[in-house]
């Protein structure tokens, strides 16, 4: 069972069924809510930015997307992904669910990753990313991230979510939440920070503190 679990396109098969199922839980929400707005619209502007968010939040975001297209998005976007098979199982439902995907990390070693991400950057993609992912420490950001917006002078935009029915992935490395129908969805864009290109990693405790408090305004 493990070796067929393994197969590339059965795992790619769990990926959209996943994805199918996390679609369908967020569109059955009872309402959603949205603070900073403003900030979240200007996802729609001219210049690309980078979205950023905690790892646990990642299977509730692309409610997000959602909104933003809703609002008029029509820039693409890309999600980084670990190359490991659980990264790429997640990677696999965020590109079914229709965000580009990059595959690497934002920790060290992801030197062809930030490459990567920053050609895209500069070809006029956003980018989604977990700063804290693939493996952790939960909510303590590695670095990539600030040196991508450093590079590139794109802001980053602190992301949360949270929805009031949810189940917790407790062997998980941070407590990913997987959202459940019927409760009610909380969306929080905080004001985009602005990453000096000679003084990035300066920047990373107060890149940690604006996605700690947009994750805890995300109170549904």
């Amino acid at each position: 069972m493990s070796g067929f679990l393994k197969s590339e396109p059965v795992r790619a098969c769990l990926a959209r069924l996943l994805a199918l199922y996390i679609q369908a839980a967020l569109r059955l929400q009872f309402g959603c809510r949205i603070e900073g707005e403003a900030h979240m619209r200007a996802l729609t502007g001219t210049a690309p930015m980078i979205a950023a968010f905690w790892h646990e939040t990642l299977p509730t975001m692309p409610a997000l997307w959602r909104e933003v297209r809703r609002a008029g998005l029509t820039r693409p976007a890309a999600v980084l992904a670990s190359r490991h098979r659980d990264g790429q199982l997640i990677g696999n439902i965020m590109r079914a669910l229709g965000l580009g995907l990059v595959s690497g990390s934002s920790s060290k070693g992801g030197a062809a990753s930030l490459h990567q991400l920053v050609r895209l950057i500069q070809s006029g993609s956003h980018i989604v990313i977990t700063p804290d992912g693939p493996r952790g420490p939960a909510r303590v950001p590695a670095p990539g991230v600030a040196a991508l917006a450093g590079m590139t002078g794109a802001l980053i935009l602190p992301c949360g979510a949270a929805t009031t029915r949810f189940i917790t992935l407790r062997k998980s490395w941070d407590g990913m939440r997987i959202p459940l129908p019927f409760g009610r969805l909380v969306l929080v864009c905080g004001a985009p920070l602005a990453v000096p290109r000679d003084a990035w990693r300066e920047a990373l405790p107060a890149i940690a503190a604006a996605l700690d408090d947009a994750q805890a305004r995300a109170k549904p």
